[in-house]
């Protein structure tokens, strides 16, 4: 009887620190957690997510698209925002973090999956690769400039600004 009590007594006492030293979160709680507090002294950059080419090309969008839950109808899914620019951040890592903070729909492709040398992004808002035509899909510039660079390997500076960009025909996009 001693020996039942004991057990009982140790599961609960090995409950409790389990609870007491977890920090449990709601989903809101998660996503509050990597807000950026900017400081004055704080590094910082810029991104935007947009989809405008669609509106002109919305005869190829894929019908189940063709709605401003996906094509919002100024094009914008996430306008201009500032965040804090961490060390050693990517586009890819900021693009990451705004799309969490916003709850916005992303897909991607690891770097070691592709021949680019990169992360691949394949959808944003539920809009993919050739969602608006055989030559449509998700670019980034940098300071109105296309990169040399992939995504994840492109580290940003303080003041970038990040344009995700989706276009209907990527070899006429620049």
């Amino acid at each position: 009887m001693k020996k039942d009590i004991l057990i009982v007594f140790a599961v609960i006492l090995a409950l409790a620190v389990f609870i007491g030293g977890s920090n449990f979160q709601s989903v809101d709680e998660y996503y509050l957690v990597h807000i950026d507090d900017i400081e004055d002294d704080s590094e910082t950059v810029f991104i935007e997510i947009r989809c405008d080419d669609i509106l002109n090309h919305l005869d190829d969008l894929d019908k189940s698209l063709n709605s401003p839950e996906y094509v919002p109808s100024d094009g914008v899914i996430l306008p201009l925002t500032e965040y804090v620019l961490r060390p050693g951040d990517t586009a890819f890592d900021l693009l990451s973090r705004c799309i969490r903070r916003n709850r916005i729909q992303m897909e991607y492709q690891g770097l070691d999956k592709n021949a680019f040398g990169s992360v691949y992004i394949q959808s944003i808002n539920y809009i993919y690769e050739f969602s608006c035509g055989p030559q449509s899909g998700w670019i980034f510039t940098v300071n109105g400039e296309v990169p040399d660079k992939g995504c994840s390997a492109f580290e940003l500076a303080d003041g970038d600004r990040v344009s995700w960009i989706y276009s209907c025909s990527l070899d006429e996009a620049f």
